[in-house]
């Protein structure tokens, strides 16, 4: 006899986009974000950054080791950044004409980053300090290797403009 079994109304396919979180402990962990097909925010799918910035608190995360794989909380707030391996910031629909800001910036944890930020703001209020105050808790910063760092605003101690 097959047993079917029924699919809840309230479930929400996911896919799963490869990250190296960082953490306030100095901690840094290789897994899987959990993304929806779909976004809330914007047209297309959900991104790690619409994820990161959707609410406060704890957010699902599959880590990677040697233990093998499992699923584990974590809280936003002790994220101080996120690594991905592909230009998600690339995505977002103004980009190709986004005022792009050479920075350098430290972290709580004494970590050094350094790449380009997308300001999308009017000429004129499209300066780094108009990007600092956005109202988002996670902010892109694309290294040089085609990399996207989200980056928690919280722990940006200090930040400058600069060539990378």
């Amino acid at each position: 006899m097959v047993r079917e079994v029924a699919v809840s109304q309230f479930r929400i396919e996911k896919r799963r986009t490869d990250g190296l979180v960082k953490l306030s402990s100095g901690a840094s962990i290789k897994g899987c974000f959990f993304i929806a097909g779909n976004s809330a925010r914007h047209d297309g799918p959900e991104r790690v950054w619409d994820l990161l910035n959707s609410e406060d608190g704890f957010f699902p995360f599959e880590v990677h080791d040697s233990a093998g794989a499992r699923t584990v909380l974590f809280n936003r707030d002790h994220v101080v950044t996120v690594v991905l391996s592909d230009n998600e910031a690339s995505r977002d629909s103004g980009y190709t004409v986004a005022t792009r800001r050479a920075v350098s910036m430290r972290l709580s944890t004494g970590e050094q980053i350094t790449g380009a930020v997308c300001v999308y703001r009017p000429e004129g209020r499209d300066r780094l300090s108009d990007w600092a105050r956005e109202s988002d808790l996670f902010h892109y910063v694309e290294s040089g290797d085609d990399q996207t760092i989200i980056v928690n605003s919280a722990h940006i101690v200090e930040i400058s403009e600069g060539t990378t």
